[in-house]
């Protein structure tokens, strides 16, 4: 089926607005602020949708939604500000998301205390790396490896393999996974609200989907509520959000939806194997820090590599 040239010509037009040629000019007594390029694009976007969703939200009545919604605005600042800021603040900011998901992580796991330190280290030194010296995060595979040192030493048998696996993964699913903030860092805040405005397509794509019989299929056993509609949904909002935000490719649409999906799977996989509902209970309608960017640790390494 030939789409009508019309509607070919009007999304290329879409496509390639300038973006970049908007300004931020505050002048508040001593504090002005004068800003101007993509990010003030992105922050107009951002406020846009927040505010209809924040009206969405009171009409729904909805406790539960007015929870997320609200965390979604402490939430946005506190991820925008330092990566509009640089790339220094954004490894500071993967840092302190990287030891609390991998306390999370670590606790919802069982970790014991050496395989705990490993990972609090790797989220100190891969965001670290990633700003200071890139190269050096190839040697990740060997500290993967290193990670079966403390059972090696203790002698463990009967819990070494699982720690060593664990502990490996770990460092890789979260710190490595957080280090990318920083290398995809002009396009950082940029995949990250992809990433967020596709976890809700989803939602809504496995609510609006489930009268068909494809789109109520569980796309795997650990999570009945992730469905083939759902995972539809993501991909349809993936296509209209990198639209809209003016970048877009074949690879970052599969990075943002297929990444989003995926990595909520993976988080189910886990917690089923710890017998938990959610990673922490600090962040209203969320539970914990890694069950909020659970989706973004996949979608942020396959984005530097397919994007």
């Amino acid at each position: 089926m030939k789409l009508p040239d019309a509607l070919v010509d009007w999304y290329v037009e879409l496509l390639h607005l300038d973006r970049s040629s908007l300004r931020l000019d505050l002048d508040a007594g001593p504090f002005s602020i004068h800003l101007g390029g993509r990010g003030v694009f992105y922050l107009i976007v951002t406020v846009a949708i927040l505010a209809l969703a924040g009206v969405a939200v009171l009409l729904s009545g909805k406790q539960e939604l007015r929870q997320k919604w609200l965390t979604w605005v402490l939430i946005l600042p506190v991820v925008g500000i330092p990566i509009w800021l640089g790339k220094g603040t954004t490894a500071a900011l993967a840092i302190v998301l990287a030891v609390i998901a991998s306390a999370e992580y670590s606790r919802m796991i069982a970790l014991p205390r050496p395989e705990r330190l490993i990972l609090l280290a790797c989220a100190i030194a891969y965001p670290l790396l990633a700003w200071l010296h890139p190269a050096y995060l190839a040697l990740v595979p060997l500290v993967v490896l290193l990670c079966a040192l403390p059972s090696i030493f203790e002698g463990d048998l009967s819990d070494g393999v699982r720690r060593t696996a664990f502990a490996g993964f770990g460092t890789v699913w979260i710190a490595w996974s957080l280090a990318h903030l920083v290398i995809l860092w002009e396009n950082a805040f940029l995949v990250c609200f992809a990433a967020a405005a596709t976890d809700v397509a989803a939602w809504c794509g496995g609510k609006g989907f489930k009268r068909f019989a494809w789109g109520a299929r569980p796309l795997s056993p650990l999570s009945p509520n992730k469905t083939v509609g759902g995972l539809a949904g993501a991909v349809i909002g993936a296509v209209v959000v990198l639209t809209l935000l003016g970048t877009i490719s074949v690879g970052l649409v599969i990075a943002v939806a297929f990444g989003g999906v995926l990595g909520d799977l993976l988080e189910s996989m886990f917690k089923r194997q710890a017998g938990v509902k959610d990673a922490g209970d600090w962040l209203p309608g969320f539970g914990g820090l890694l069950d909020r960017i659970d989706s973004l640790l996949l979608v942020l390494p396959l984005a530097a590599v397919l994007s």
